[in-house]
């Protein structure tokens, strides 16, 4: 069975029956998800929507205190932070519940007929439109996909095992979805609101206790985010060895840290140059976004959204590091925290030779540039204890590229023999005149080679029934981590996998099309 992803030049997609042809071409594989869901991963989403309602209620609440108490520009400031990157958000998140359900509308993944639109199904599709224009519409379609995600992975928990692998590809796409609309959300909005309420802090030389809530709730909402994010996109691609719970918890830690530093430091920075504060804010955006360009990320499915792409993650490197590319990455964060260093270094001194004398005394000041570079170090200490100790690729630093411990050989698949052979040899030596006569007598005095023994021959061991699964081809090549697979990004893709997968008698798996794979076979054909 053949099916073509919706809209003109899609990517084909193929459900080949298992025993089927294409034995000539090679692909890069993409098993599905194998994993069950467990309490533990229900939890860490109900802690994330904890950490979002937080972020966005406080925000709110502390902009109806600034307007209570007449600071009108602070209120303007808190309210245009908190509504403009939420109706962007919102927007997206809404553009792709249309396109899902809108598209799905038009042929239902069992055969649906014309007149399915009409009667009380038309009803109930009215409805669930206007219930979804109502939940964007108050700015919750993240809490709203929230608790779909978490609907969705609690079904996979209870359900058979056809409807389970279905309900837990479904969950793990909502899992993309959310995971990329708040890490947009929180670098548009939580991050410049953090830096907003700590300038705002030191211009007043206090702190209520409203606005260090709502400055906590958007540093954790950052920190949290990057690493839920790795998290999320690690769990999805069956080549990179899922991050556990403990990394997670330490990547938090070292984002937060390291986020508090360059927060603290842009805003001692900003309440006293304000204008050069912008100055530097767009050089450093537009540096750090060519630098990306420059790096060729593959990420999104054409060139301008790759710009956007771009873009977006040029905001992100403002504040903190993030990986957008595989290969040579230790490098180009050791480069991008030196960088940071740098930069932290020298807003602190600036502000701390110039902030005014008469609202803040020596010995705050020299209290504020000791937390700013005791966070850094301390964000740069969790960062080293995660790469060495609780990476899933094993401890990445150490003189020979095997980690700050020694990496464990891995175990040999049961079932299969160590000593196989994987190729056969290219040539066999030959055997000189010298070798092949021999001296006299040494043939006869050697033990014969081959001997038949009189026992009987052992019994064939039971060999298990070989199960093979139908294979769903992509002619697409197969994108490289960091990025997301091409069926969590393609929505067209995303849904005709589903509709293929649903109607498959057993789990079917991935096999995306690798460019080399034609000119490989070729060569393998003349040489023999």
């Amino acid at each position: 069975m053949a099916a073509k992803s919706d809209g003109g030049g899609g990517p084909a997609v193929l459900l080949e029956s298992p025993g089927g042809g294409g034995g000539g071409r090679r692909e890069g594989s993409a098993a599905p998800p194998a994993r069950r869901y467990r309490l533990r991963d229900g939890c860490w989403v109900l802690c994330a929507l904890l950490v979002c309602f937080a972020d966005g209620a406080s925000d709110l609440w502390l902009a109806a205190h600034y307007y209570v108490r007449g600071q009108r520009w602070w209120f303007g400031l808190t309210l245009l932070f908190v509504l403009l990157p939420s109706l962007v958000v919102q927007l997206l998140s809404f553009r792709w519940f249309v396109y899902d359900f809108a598209a799905g509308s038009t042929k239902d993944s069992a055969g649906s007929t014309k007149d399915s639109a009409r009667g009380p199904r038309g009803c109930c599709r009215l409805c669930v439109w206007a219930l979804q224009g109502l939940i964007h519409l108050l700015q919750l379609g993240q809490v709203w996909r929230y608790l779909r995600t978490l609907y969705l992975g609690l079904q996979s928990r209870w359900q058979a095992e056809h409807r389970r692998r279905h309900f837990y590809w479904r969950m793990m796409f909502e899992s993309a979805d959310i995971s990329m609309l708040r890490l947009l959300e929180t670098f548009l909005k939580s991050a410049p609101q953090l830096v907003l309420q700590l300038s705002i802090m030191v211009q007043q030389n206090s702190i209520e206790p409203l606005q260090g809530f709502s400055a906590s709730a958007s540093l954790v909402s950052l920190a949290w985010m990057i690493a839920s994010y790795q998290k999320v996109l690690r769990d999805s691609r069956e080549d990179k060895l899922p991050m556990s719970y403990k990394g997670a918890v330490v990547q938090i830690l070292w984002h937060l840290f390291t986020i508090a530093a360059r927060a603290i430091a842009f805003a001692l920075f900003a309440s006293v140059f304000q204008l050069y504060f912008g100055i530097f804010i767009v050089t450093h955006w537009c540096i750090m976004t060519f630098w990306i360009i420059q790096g060729e990320t593959d990420f999104c499915m054409s060139k301008w959204e790759e710009i956007i792409y771009n873009m977006v993650v040029g905001i992100i490197y403002i504040f903190c590091w993030f990986n957008v590319k595989e290969g040579r990455s230790r490098y180009r964060m050791c480069i991008y925290y030196i960088i940071t260093l740098s930069e932290n270094a020298a807003l602190t001194i600036l502000w701390f030779l110039y902030y005014d004398r008469k609202a803040i005394s020596d010995f705050n000041a020299l209290i504020l540039v000791c937390v700013v570079s005791s966070s850094f170090a301390l964000g740069i200490f969790f960062m080293f204890i995660y790469y060495c100790l609780l990476h899933p690729n094993g401890p990445i630093f150490s003189s020979s590229g095997g980690g700050c411990i020694f990496r464990q050989q891995p175990a040999p698949v049961p079932g299969s023999p160590v000593d196989a052979v994987t190729s056969p040899p290219r040539s066999l030596p030959r055997t000189t005149g010298g070798e092949r006569d021999g001296a006299p007598g040494e043939r006869d005095s050697c033990v014969p080679v081959f001997q038949v023994r009189p026992c009987a021959p052992p019994a064939p061991a039971a060999r298990a029934p070989r199960t093979e699964r139908p294979v769903i081809r992509i002619d697409l090549p197969r994108k490289k981590y960091p990025a997301w697979d091409a069926h969590f990004i393609d929505r067209r893709l995303r849904k005709t996998i589903l509709a293929l997968e649903y109607a498959s008698p057993s789990t079917p798996r991935l096999q995306y099309r690798t460019p080399g794979a034609p000119q490989e076979v070729l060569e393998y054909e003349t040489t023999v």
